[in-house]
């Protein structure tokens, strides 16, 4: 049986055991689509483009999910307070009190698909859960340049400088670093890419352009997206910017106690050289031609 023929082996499996295929998802008059909508608003409410770019559906099938929710007096859609042009959906009383007991059954039917397996085979479905799980985030991530000023690179830079200020033996302090200011970070003397998923920031890097050679600057990953292949993807697509701008060769630093940056590094092509440069918070200097 080759790859295609496994994934659609899988899915006609799953679609099937967990209910997918029913139209009345859990028994409860709705499709699986307007169910899980609904939890997606949740307590807290949500902006309607937030919920159409999280479950990757386009405007019409969820304006038709978010109409049928709203007959059945579960949601109400409003304007947002911060911007009339935004619209907010929230739950209802009754909204709620369907929510809590949609949690209940989905709750059940997970027991049920548990409940006739061996503690051996729970393990080992739990165990490829979790990985099926984490292997469909890590596609759902993408790339973009943008403007070192932008919100998400700020958000991201504020939470990288924050992890080395705690990680590192003395704290640190972006001003006694070598530069990498919105000047140098912007084409054509530089890029910064920012790593994504369901539009929610969860990484950044950058590359700052010379004539002979880059330097990658701010590579940084969010704890919980970690073990994703996030960093790889960022090293990966600055390498492919400075292969579009013809640099030749690639350098960078790092510090002793990231552990885990020396071995993407290294597991990615990187050769450990002599330090190149005065960086005051680097151990290890690193360079590859690409």
């Amino acid at each position: 049986m080759n790859d295609i023929s496994i994934v659609r082996k899988f899915n006609r499996t799953v679609t099937q055991r967990i209910g997918v295929l029913d139209a009345q998802f859990l028994g409860r008059h709705r499709s699986l689509g307007a169910s899980r909508l609904l939890y997606e608003i949740g307590i807290s409410g949500a902006e309607v483009r937030d919920l159409r770019s999280r479950l990757g559906l386009d405007s019409g099938y969820m304006s038709r999910l978010l109409r049928t929710l709203e007959a059945e007096g579960l949601i109400m859609l409003r304007p947002s307070p911060n911007d009339s042009r935004v619209r907010t959906a929230s739950l209802t009383k009754d909204g709620e009190r369907e929510l809590k007991r949609l949690d209940v059954l989905s709750d059940e039917a997970a027991a049920f698909i548990l409940e006739p397996l061996s503690e051996k085979q729970r393990r080992r479905l739990l165990e490829g859960m979790e990985i099926v799980e984490r292997m469909l985030t890590a596609g759902l991530i993408v790339m973009e340049v943008v403007p070192p000023e932008s919100r998400d690179a700020r958000l991201c830079i504020e939470s990288y400088f924050t992890e080395l200020n705690d990680r590192f033996e003395n704290g640190f302090d972006p001003g006694d670093s070598i530069s990498a200011s919105d000047n140098e970070l912007t084409p054509p003397n530089g890029y910064f890419v920012v790593a994504r998923i369901h539009d929610e920031a969860i990484g950044c890097g950058a590359i700052k352009c010379y004539p002979d050679h880059g330097e990658i600057k701010r590579m940084w990953v969010a704890k919980t997206c970690r073990g994703l292949g996030a960093g790889r993807k960022i090293l990966g697509y600055l390498e492919q910017i400075a292969r579009e701008n013809h640099i030749p060769l690639l350098r960078l630093e790092t510090n002793k106690v990231l552990t885990e940056a020396q071995a993407m590094y290294r597991s990615s092509g990187y050769e450990e050289v002599v330090a190149f440069n005065n960086e005051r918070y680097a151990h290890h200097w690193f360079q590859k031609y690409i």
